[in-house]
C-alpha cells in the first residue's frame, strides 16, 4: 500500500540562504510582529518604512500524523527594533511535551527557552551546532548578528501543533537586547503572569 503523503522529489535547501527548491517559505514582517518587540514604536516606523521581512520559515505540508516527523529551515535576518534583536515570534507545542531539534547552518544566534513554571534556558547557535528544545519549553530564535543571517534545520513530530496564543498574549519572561556593543538576556518589563 503507498505511503498517503511523499515529497515527490528530494527537497534541496540552500545552504548560503535556506531556501528550498520549489517551496514557498512563509514570512513574517514587521507588521506580523505588532506587540512582541519592547519598542512598539520603532516596530511601527520600521513597517511603515518599508516592512521588511524579519524572518522567514518553512511549512513542507506533511501531514499532522503521529509517528511522521516535519521539518525544514528558520531564516532569520539580522537587524533590531530598538535594541532588540530579530527573532521569531515563539511557540509552544499544542502537544506540550514535544521536543525540538534545531541545527544551525549559518549565523550566529540563540535558542530561547521557557518552560510554563518559568525555567528559562538559553543557547548560543554558531554553524554546525545542534540545540535540544525539550518538551514543555516554548521557543524562539534569535539573531544575534548584526551582519549575518541565522539559518537552522528544524525537526519535529508532525502531529505537535503550534500554540502561539500565550506568547502573543503574555510574552517570554526574558528578552535579548544589545547593551555596549554586546548581546544581554535581561528581564522583559512587559512579561504578564
Amino acid at each position: 500500500m503507498p505511503y498517503p503523503f511523499y515529497i515527490e522529489k528530494p527537497v534541496h535547501f540552500d545552504d548560503k540562504t535556506g531556501l528550498a527548491d520549489g517551496v514557498e517559505p512563509l514570512e513574517r514582517r514587521y507588521s506580523d510582529m505588532k506587540n512582541m518587540y519592547l519598542d512598539e514604536d520603532r516596530r511601527k516606523k520600521l513597517e511603515a518604512d518599508g516592512n521588511s521581512i524579519i524572518y522567514r520559515f518553512y511549512d513542507m505540508g506533511i501531514p499532522e500524523k503521529e509517528n511522521d516527523l516535519v521539518f525544514g529551515t528558520s531564516i532569520v535576518y539580522p537587524g533590531k527594533v530598538g535594541s532588540e534583536y530579530h527573532m521569531t515570534n515563539g511557540h509552544f507545542h499544542t502537544i506540550l511535551d514535544t521536543a525540538e531539534i534545531y541545527l544551525c547552518q549559518t549565523g550566529y544566534g540563540m535558542m530561547m527557552m521557557e518552560s510554563p513554571e518559568g525555567d528559562v534556558l538559553y543557547k548560543e547557535m554558531r554553524p554546525g551546532r545542534a540545540v535540544y528544545v525539550p518538551g514543555r519549553y516554548a521557543h524562539r530564535s534569535i539573531n544575534l548578528s548584526n551582519t549575518e543571517t541565522l539559518i537552522t534545520f528544524y525537526v519535529f513530530r508532525a502531529d505537535a501543533g503550534h500554540e502561539y496564543g500565550s506568547i502573543k498574549d503574555k510574552g517570554f519572561r526574558k528578552i535579548v537586547v544589545e547593551q555596549d556593543g554586546e548581546w544581554a538576556v535581561i528581564d522583559n518589563p512587559r512579561w504578564k503572569t
